[in-house]
Parts: structure tokens; sequence; C-alpha cells
């Protein structure tokens, strides 16, 4: 058994070291001091942002002698951050949700829906510990039983909640004493979400929903999206569906599409824009979600404009929505309501209403703004919308004067930044090394790193996949071109260039976030999190490193994957920090030249 750290000097030197004992260590002092402040051996490096001058004339010699007392300290250092493994958190934090403390919030004096709302601002700093998954947590099954099959100690919500959810139960359904099944074919609305989805596709005018694809709709914002279903079957019509739900301690909307490998995320409609640009989606879905869009003078629904592209549409379907009867001649006889007065105001065309649901478009003509007359909302000035991370909701037209003002029904590709080719190439090659890489024979005995004979990890291994800088969302495409089974949330840092509308323009979900606050989604919610020049580039932000390995421990599933791309320095640091999360952690080498590195990491699935 090896000595503990703090008994090796003692090993060395004895009890009452000689003279020239103590001389040596002097010198050694002194090489360290020395390597320290002129050579990048160390893996903290990058934690400095500056580095001590040299100060000395001649200490070549010096520095080499003292590479292996330097080497030694290291390893010792290591092993006392062994030592400082971080402990579980209690169970009372099993489905901690930072940023979202309704007492809190309301002691500060937070009102009308705002205590609701996310405030990291008011949060006290984190405990440092490791969120611990329920007792009856279980391995999610794979994509795509896992789409109908959860564990139902995976979540926070009881039997006895779904039996009183009214018309969720009809959408549900216990499969045995640890088991929910979802039903695609029993109802979201009413007649199932098939005939469902079929009603919306021909009241904008298609033959069935197997068209919203070529009639422009890729990308949909599915606003208190229940349990998933109607995301589930967009998924398998080849759209992206965005689940947004606001936070809730139980019973969670986002949780649960999580759960089941769909894309959620929280955010709601309270005081602050969602954190996505202008012109995001072409679909926005609202069926009972519970926002009554014309409060706060209808700024919910200018918010919905501007997250909506040219030519999108607005689905509502409410039963409160419909007071006038069936038909869309005898409601345009009748007396227009709050909202319908409202969307004609911001422009949006009503083309259908059907039962319970109404359809609104867009207009796709920029000059309409400023042509409405009797109360019109007014056009936001230039550069307002050049951030859009939770801001205040505003009371302007957004995105008026964008490049990216296309109509859906007539949008192509678009010219696309040189870089962007080669970035494609680049991420086919890193997907097929991830891949191979993401086994669990990597962290076996044998030295070796897989080969052709070993087992090939099986393609719909992970299902939620987070890119934590995603740039132009090129491991999202190398992703779908290998034909895994997985989707990706993929996240721009509000610091870095501001790629989120590329990646949002070629159907894929994304998202702007600040590293240095928690990310707004439950615990356990992904398989795999990607980080390909984070640690850089948040080296000088004003956040800790260790408050975002906490944040990312905290979001990463038992047994989940985290593949580090980054310079030699960052991923030293990157794995003494693994090492107090208590991953199992493999640097790997390219064999390139270059002084990039992968570190790939596995989280254990602790069952205490």
């Amino acid at each position: 058994m090896r000595s503990p750290w703090f008994s090796k000097p003692l090993a060395v030197f004895g009890r009452r070291p000689p003279i020239s004992s103590l001389l040596l260590c002097v010198v050694c002092v002194l090489g360290l001091i020395a390597i320290l402040g002129s050579t990048s051996l160390s893996v903290f490096d990058s934690v400095t942002p500056t580095r001590v001058p040299d100060i000395y004339s001649n200490y070549r010699r010096l520095k080499e002698q003292a590479a292996v007392d330097y080497l030694e300290l290291r390893t010792l250092s290591s092993e006392a951050g062994r030592q400082r493994e971080l402990g579980l958190c209690g169970r009372e934090l099993e489905n901690y949700v930072p940023c979202y403390n309704v007492s809190a919030n309301l002691l500060s004096g937070l009102k009308d829906g705002e205590e609701l709302d996310r405030h990291c601002e008011m949060s006290r700093p984190r405990e440092q510990c490791l969120v611990r998954p329920p007792k009856d947590y279980k391995i999610p099954l794979r994509w795509p039983a896992g789409k109908d099959v959860i564990w139902s100690g995976n979540v926070k919500i009881t039997k006895d909640q779904f039996l009183s959810s009214g018309s969720m139960t009809k959408r549900l359904m216990l499969l045995e004493e640890n088991q929910f099944a979802f039903h695609s074919e029993d109802g979201l609305i009413f007649d199932g979400v098939k005939d469902y989805s079929h009603q919306v596709a021909e009241m904008i005018g298609l033959g069935g929903d197997s068209e919203f694809v070529q009639a422009g709709v890729r990308t949909v914002l599915d606003i208190g999206c229940g349990f998933g279903s109607f995301g589930a079957h967009l998924v398998s019509l080849k759209l992206m569906s965005v689940c947004i739900a606001a936070y809730e301690a139980t019973g969670s909307q986002v949780q649960m599409a999580l759960e089941r490998g769909l894309p959620a995320m929280i955010g709601n409609f309270i005081s602050r824009q969602l954190p996505y640009p202008s012109l995001s989606f072409d679909m926005i879905h609202c069926a009972q979600c519970g926002i009554v869009w014309n409060k706060k003078d209808g700024m919910f629904l200018i918010e919905v404009d501007r997250v909506l592209k040219p030519g999108g549409y607005f689905v509502l379907t409410s039963p409160a929505s419909n007071p006038h009867g069936s038909s869309l001649s005898s409601k345009k006889r009748s007396m227009l309501t709050p909202i319908e007065e409202f969307t004609e105001k911001i422009c949006w065309n009503l083309i259908a209403q059907q039962d319970e649901t109404f359809i609104w478009q867009k207009t796709v003509d920029v000059h309409c703004y400023k042509t409405r007359k009797h109360g019109a909302i007014p056009v936001c000035n230039d550069g307002h919308d050049s951030s859009s991370y939770y801001q205040p909701l505003v009371s302007c037209i957004s995105g008026t004067t964008s490049n990216r003002w296309i109509p859906i029904q007539n949008r192509s590709s678009g010219v696309l930044p040189e870089d962007y080719f080669e970035d494609s190439q680049v991420w086919r090659s890193a997907l097929r090394n991830y891949w191979s890489l993401l086994s669990p024979i990597i962290f076996s005995d044998h030295p070796k790193r897989p080969g052709d004979e070993d087992p090939t990890p099986p393609f719909n291994m992970v299902r939620n996949v987070m890119d934590m800088n995603a740039q132009y969302g090129g491991l999202n495409a190398a992703m779908l071109e290998e034909k895994k089974l997985v989707w990706v949330m993929n996240v721009v840092p509000v610091r870095a260039p501001n790629t989120l509308p590329l990646i949002l323009d070629r159907g894929f979900a994304g998202v702007l976030h600040d590293w240095c606050e928690p990310f707004p989604t439950y615990p356990r919610t992904y398989d795999l999190l990607h980080a390909n020049g984070l640690l850089t580039h948040l080296n000088s932000e004003r956040c800790g490193m260790m408050d975002l390995f906490l944040e990312m421990d905290r979001i990463l599933r038992p047994e989940g994957w985290v593949i580090f791309s980054d310079k030699l320095g960052a991923i030293g640091m990157a794995q003494a920090l693994a090492m107090q999360m208590h991953w199992e952690a493999r640097v790997i080498d390219l064999d390139n030249g270059s002084d990039q590195r992968l570190l790939v990491c596995q989280k254990p699935f602790v069952k205490k």
C-alpha cells in the first residue's frame, strides 16, 4: 500500500536530516520555482493568466536536476487531490435545480409571477457536493424503447399524480410497479396525437403532417409540452421539436420529456425573453399550456413573434380560445377577442380555426408593421436584438432589419461562412474517434486503445447529447450523417461569437447560455457532454472551474460520458477536477504534434 503523501519527506531524509540533505532541499525548491515560472510542465498553467518573469540567468542545469523532484511532487499533489474527492449531497437535493428558489424569491420581494422565474443572482453559493441519484434510480432504456417506457424512480412524480392528472391519464399507463409507459396513439388533445398533428397540417393547407418539412416547418417550439407526446410524434416525422415549460418541483414536464429522450429545457413566459435570437422557429405550439396570452399588454405574444420566423405558424389549442362557435366565418362575424385584436396589430393572419384550435401565420412582409394604424406595435430600434439572453420582455417588434428575414416557405441554405465546410470535415473525423473511445474498454486494465478486434459501441448507446461550445453545430451534423440515434443541445456561450442563428437555421436545437451560471435543466438529463475549447474560453471568465464541473456532474446521468478537447494545460486541470468528481478519466494524445489533448471521462453510478 502506498504511503501517505505527507510521509514522503520522512522516508527520504529521516527524522534528523544532515546538512547536505537540507542544502539539496533548498536547491530543489529553487528549481521548482524556476520550473513553475518558466515552463508549461505544470498542469495548472492555464489557471494563472500571467506568467512569472524569468529572474535567473543560468538555471537550465538546475531545472534538469529538479525535474525528477517536480514530477514526484506532481504525483503527490495528485494523490492529495484524490483525498479531497467530493462527497454526496443530502437526499433533499436529489432533484436540485439552481436559480429556481421560490421561497427566497418571495422573501426578496419578487411577486406577480416573477418569483417563479429564473433568478441566478438570488442563489446562495452552492455547497460543494455531488447531487446523488434517487434510491430507486435505474439507467434509462436505450432509444427508441426509452421513448415509450421510463423508470418511475427516475422522475419526481408519483403514481397518484398520474392518476389525478385528468387528460394526462389518457396518454399514460402503468405497465408494472416501477415503470411508466406512454402511448403515442392515446390522446394528446382529443382523438390522439397523430390525428391532432394531421389536423394541424390540414389547417395550414397540407395533405398531412408528413408534408410539414416540404412546407418549411422543420423546427417547433412546444410550450408547456405535457409529457412530450406531441414532440415525440414530431420527432418521428424528422422535425426538431424543443419543449419548454416552467420549473416544477414535482411532476415536471421538462424532466419527463428529457427522461424519454426528447429535447427540452426549463423556460417560461413571465418577465424575460427566452434565450433564443429573433427568427428562430418555424412553428410555435401551445396546447392548453396555461399561459394567458393577452396579459402584460400582449408582451407574451410579442415574444412569440420575436422568435417566430417570417411565414411561421402559431398554433393555439385551448377551450378558452373558442367563445364564438366552431367556424371561422361565424367568428369573423362576431366581436374579436382581445387575443385576436392584438394579433392583427403584430401582422398575424388567422388562417384557420377548427374546434378549439386556432392557427395564425406571421407576415412575410417586413413593411407590414409600418403600415398598421390604430394602436400598431412599434418596431424596435436597430441593434435592439443584439443580445437576447434573458433580457426583459419588450413591447416592440424585433428582427425586421435582420438579413435572416426569409419566409420559411422559400428558405434556402444561404451563404455559409468559409470555414463552415472545413468544420464539417473535421467533425466527421472527430466523431469516428469519439465513438471508438466511448467504450468501457478504455477504462479497463489492459493499456491499449480500442482496436478493430474490440466490440463496437452500439449506435444507440447515448441519446441526449449536449455540445457545450457548439460553434457551427458540426458535431450535431456529423451525428446525423452517421445516423446516430441522438439529439444535440447546441450551446453557444454568451461571450463567444454568436453562431446560434446559423445553428438554428440548420434545423438543430440550440440555446445561448452563460457557463458561469447553472444550465436550466433537471439533474441526470444528459448522456454525453462535449466541451471543445470551452475550458480555454472560460479561463478568463469570472466563474470558477469547480462550479462548472459540479454543474456538469449534476446534469450528467450515471454512467454518462464527458469529452473534453482542449490545450494540454487546461486538460491537466480538468483531469484533476474530474478526479474530485469521482469520474474515471483518461487523457488521449492526438499524436499530431500539437498541444491539444482529449480527456474522456465517465461518471460512475453511485448507489448509496
